[in-house]
């Protein structure tokens, strides 16, 4: 089951004063269908995953004009961080939780292109840090043009402990070929990652799906 944070639905639709007075009483919703579907489905059979998009927004263009603004006081990244981390902490111990770092996708495009993996390694290790469990996965993405060492070359830093890496390099615009330039960068810099879509299939054309699916199958089993 994957939930978007309460960070990113307040920087998504809120604005101004009002996230303030928003942020807790959403906050409390979702962790309360969270713990409704904790009683339903059995710890065992469960899986949680928390997407953090709109917190790369702000990391990415707070400083700017007309940027996505934090609503708190102190440092930005610290703030982001802490609230991700709190809803990690809110799954029992005995599910397991992954989270999907993401630079959006809207019409196929991120809000941002991010200029390499620095700020989602960073991110991803000091979420690492900021929680009492521990984190299943993290899913970093890779844009579709990305097959450079720049891009990779922070990954050397990544400090995730025991949780999965797992790289979103599959495409379907240039599918298992895209795919593996991707994957033959990646691995100059990190040695063990499992690989995804960048952002998932939901937003892809109605009749790429099954390609998608056909992609990941092979390249799965090359890795």
């Amino acid at each position: 089951m994957a939930l978007p944070t309460p960070t990113a639905v307040i920087g998504a639709f809120f604005t101004g004063e009002d996230r303030q007075a928003i942020e807790p009483v959403y906050r409390d919703l979702v962790y309360r269908e969270l713990d409704g579907v904790l009683a339903a489905v059995p710890n065992h059979d469960l899986a949680i995953q928390w997407d953090c998009a709109v917190e790369f927004a702000v990391i990415e263009t707070h400083a700017h004009p007309g940027g996505s603004t934090p609503w708190w006081t102190g440092d930005v990244r610290e703030g982001l961080v802490a609230r991700a981390a709190d809803a990690i902490d809110r799954v029992p111990t005995d599910v397991e939780v992954g989270v999907r770092l993401c630079y959006g996708d809207v019409s196929e495009r991120h809000f941002v292109e991010p200029r390499d993996a620095a700020n989602l390694t960073h991110f991803a290790n000091e979420l690492t840090d900021a929680t009492t469990r521990p984190i299943t996965w993290i899913h970093l993405p890779v844009p579709i043009e990305r097959d450079d060492d720049a891009y990779f070359a922070p990954l050397e830093e990544l400090a995730i402990g025991d949780a999965e890496l797992y790289l979103g390099l599959v495409h379907r615009e240039d599918g298992v070929a895209g795919a593996a330039r991707r994957i033959e960068a990646a691995g100059r810099h990190v040695e063990e990652f499992g690989v995804a879509t960048e952002c998932g299939i939901g937003r892809a054309p109605q009749d790429a799906t099954e390609d998608i699916f056909r992609t990941h199958v092979v390249v799965a089993a090359g890795r």
